[in-house]
C-alpha cells in the first residue's frame, strides 16, 4: 500500500511559512565574498534503509556533502556539520587545506563538527531528533536569523528538524518529493512535453505489476525487454530487467492477454536484478511499501546516459547548473558509477532546454533547490541522438559534489551558450568523477595513508593551476576499499589522464610487493610513540 503522510496540515503550513524567509536570505546562498551566514549541513540519507544497504559503504556517504566546507573561504561564513559517527580528523583537515587564501585556523574556528555517536541503521536526521540535548546545542550555536539548513534529501524528518530549530530548509518540501519518484517523474515528463519511454504509473502489488507489463507489451509488440523499477530505488540499484525473448511465442497479437499475464508472473521469478544480492522474493516484498513501475527498455547499439542538473531558487527562478555523461555499470549498465563533465557537445544544449522545461514545471509545483534529470541517449547514426528522459532526482546525487567542488574551488561560472564551465580567468574546465573506485587491494588504507600517498605523488588539487584531484568518501577506504574522486583538467584528455594517474598510483602503492613489511622504501620515516614523525 502507498505510504501515508504523517505530517499534519498545520505542520506543513508552518514549514512552508518558514521556507518563505529564504527569499529574504537568498544572497547568503550565493558564493559572494564576506556573505554572513550560518550553514547547517544535515547529510542524512533519509531514504529506505533497505535500498540504501545495497550500496557498499553507505555508512560513510554522509561525507559526500563535505564540499560545503569550501564555503568557509567566505571569512564571515560559519558552518555546522553533523554526522552519525565522528569523522577522521585527517578528512576534515584535507578539505580545509583546499581553501584558497584562508588560514587553516581561521576556517577551523568557524566550523562546528557534531556527532550523534550512533551507528545504527536509521537516518541521521532521526537520530538528531531523538537527542534533545544535541538539538539544544545546535540551536544555541546558530544565529537563527542568519541560518539556513541544507540536506542530501528532504523528508518529513528534515522538515520536523527545520521547525524545531526555527531554521528554514533549502530543499524541496516533503510533499514535493513525489515528483522525484519514478512514477512522479513520468507525470512531470508528460506534462512538460518531454519524450520518455512507454510504461506505467506506480503499482503496489505483484498482480498489478504483471498486468502493467502485459499491457505495455501489447502496446509495443516489438519490445525485447522491459525494465522493472522500484518507485523509490536509488542509483539504479532498484532496477531489474525482464527479458521477453524467451516468451516471444506469446508476443502480441498472438496468444491471449491471460496467457501473457501468466507468463509475466512466471518471468518475474527470473528477473535480472541490478543489485548484487537482490532476488524476486526480496524485491516483491518492497513493492507494497515503495511501489514499482514497468518501463520499455530503450534498445540501441550505441547508448549513453547523460543528465542535466538545475536549481530552483527561493524566488522560483530556474537555473541550469551543469550537464554530465554518466558512467554506468552493473549487470546491464543501469547502476551509477561516476560521471564526466560536461556532457557531449552534440546534445548538451538540448539537455539544458529540457532541463529548463522540467525545472519550470517543478517550480510551479513548489519544488525548491536542486533537481536533476537523467536520460538515455541513442545514436541514430546520422550525427543525431535520440534523448529519452528516464527520471528526476530531487536530491543531491552523484553529480552534485563533483560540480560543487569545482565551482567553489575556482569561483567560476557555468555558461549556458556553450554548456561549459569557466574559471575567473576564462579557462574552461573539465572533470571525470566517481564514487566507486573500489578494489580489494585498497582495503586497510587509513585516511592518513591516503594523505601520505596524495602528498608524495602530488595527486592533490593545485589551487594555482586549478587542476588535480579532489578526494571524497575517504571513510570508505579502510573497510571497503572504496574511494571517491573528482579529477579536474583543462581538457577532457587531461582530466582523464589525471584520473587514471590516481588509479595507477593507488594500484602500485597497494600492490603485494609494496605492502611487504620486509621491503624498504625511500619514503620510510621513523615515528615517535605519540605517532608524530621525528
Amino acid at each position: 500500500m502507498q505510504k501515508l503522510n504523517i505530517f499534519s496540515n498545520e505542520q506543513t503550513d508552518k514549514f512552508r511559512n518558514l521556507q518563505l524567509t529564504l527569499s529574504d536570505r537568498w544572497n547568503t546562498f550565493q558564493e559572494i565574498e564576506n556573505s554572513d551566514a550560518d550553514i547547517l549541513v544535515i547529510p542524512s540519507l533519509s531514504i529506505d534503509q533497505g535500498e540504501l544497504k545495497k550500496i557498499e559503504g553507505f555508512e560513510h556517504y554522509e561525507e559526500r556533502l563535505l564540499f560545503y566546507l569550501i564555503q568557509l573561504q567566505n571569512p564571515c561564513t560559519r558552518l555546522i556539520y553533523i554526522t552519525s559517527m565522528p569523522m577522521h580528523p585527517s578528512v576534515i583537515d584535507y578539505y580545509l587545506q583546499l581553501l584558497p587564501g584562508i588560514p587553516f585556523s581561521h576556517a577551523r574556528n568557524r566550523l562546528l563538527l557534531l556527532s550523534t555517536y550512533d551507528s545504527s541503521a536509521k537516518p541521521l536526521t532521526q537520530k538528531i531528533l531523538e537527542r534533545p540535548r544535541l538539538l539544544k546545542q545546535i540551536h544555541q550555536a546558530l544565529r537563527v536569523e542568519k541560518s539556513f539548513m541544507v540536506c542530501y534529501n528532504s523528508t518529513e524528518l528534515e522538515a520536523e528538524l527545520s521547525l524545531k530549530l526555527g531554521v528554514p530548509l533549502f530543499a524541496a518540501a516533503p510533499d514535493s518529493q513525489i515528483w522525484g519518484t519514478k512514477s512522479g517523474s513520468r507525470q512531470i515528463f508528460a506534462e512538460s512535453g518531454v519524450p520518455f519511454p512507454d510504461g506505467c504509473q506506480s503499482v503496489w502489488n505483484d498482480a498489478d505489476l504483471a498486468q502493467a507489463a502485459a499491457e505495455l507489451w501489447e502496446r509495443q509488440p516489438t519490445l525485447k525487454r522491459i525494465v522493472v523499477k522500484l518507485n523509490e530505488g536509488i542509483s539504479g540499484e532498484g532496477n531489474a530487467l525482464l527479458d521477453l525473448r524467451p516468451i516471444l511465442n506469446l508476443a502480441p497479437p498472438g496468444s491471449s492477454h491471460e496467457e501473457r499475464l501468466t507468463a509475466m508472473s512466471e518471468c518475474f521469478k527470473t528477473l535480472r536484478f541490478q543489485a548484487k544480492e537482490e532476488n524476486w522474493e526480496t524485491f516483491s516484498l518492497k513493492i507494497p511499501e515503495l511501489g514499482a513501475i514497468v518501463e520499455a527498455f530503450v534498445e540501441g547499439e550505441v547508448k549513453r546516459s547523460p543528465s542535466v542538473q538545475g536549481l530552483i531558487t527561493p524566488n522560483g527562478e530556474v537555473e541550469i547548473l551543469s550537464t554530465h555523461d554518466q558512467i554506468l555499470g552493473g549487470p546491464d549498465g543501469q547502476v551509477y558509477l561516476g560521471c564526466e563533465f560536461p556532457a557531449d557537445e552534440t546534445y548538451r544544449l538540448q539537455l539544458q532546454q529540457i532541463g529548463l522545461k522540467v525545472g519550470k514545471n517543478l517550480a510551479d509545483k513548489g519544488a525548491l533547490e536542486r533537481f536533476a534529470v537523467d536520460f538515455i541517449a541513442v545514436d541514430n547514426g546520422d550525427g543525431q541522438w535520440d534523448l529519452q528522459a528516464i527520471e528526476i532526482n530531487l536530491r543531491k546525487g552523484g553529480t552534485t559534489h563533483p560540480f560543487m567542488s569545482l565551482k567553489l574551488l575556482t569561483n567560476g561560472r557555468y555558461e549556458l551558450s556553450t554548456g561549459l564551465f569557466y574559471t575567473q580567468q576564462g579557462r574552461p574546465k573539465y572533470y571525470m568523477a566517481t564514487d566507486n573506485l573500489q578494489k580489494d587491494s585498497y582495503r586497510g588504507l587509513l585516511p592518513n595513508d591516503l594523505m601520505d600517498i596524495i602528498a608524495r605523488h602530488r595527486l592533490h588539487f593545485d589551487t594555482g593551476t586549478e587542476t588535480g584531484t579532489v578526494f571524497h568518501l575517504m571513510g570508505c577506504l579502510s573497510q571497503f576499499g572504496k574511494l571517491g574522486l573528482t579529477s579536474i583538467g583543462n581538457s577532457p584528455q587531461q582530466a582523464e589522464e589525471t584520473y587514471n594517474k590516481v588509479i595507477k598510483v593507488l594500484d602500485k602503492e597497494t600492490s603485494s610487493n609494496n605492502n611487504d613489511l620486509s621491503s624498504s622504501s625511500e619514503y620510510a620515516f621513523p615515528m615517535t610513540w605519540d605517532g608524530s614523525s621525528c
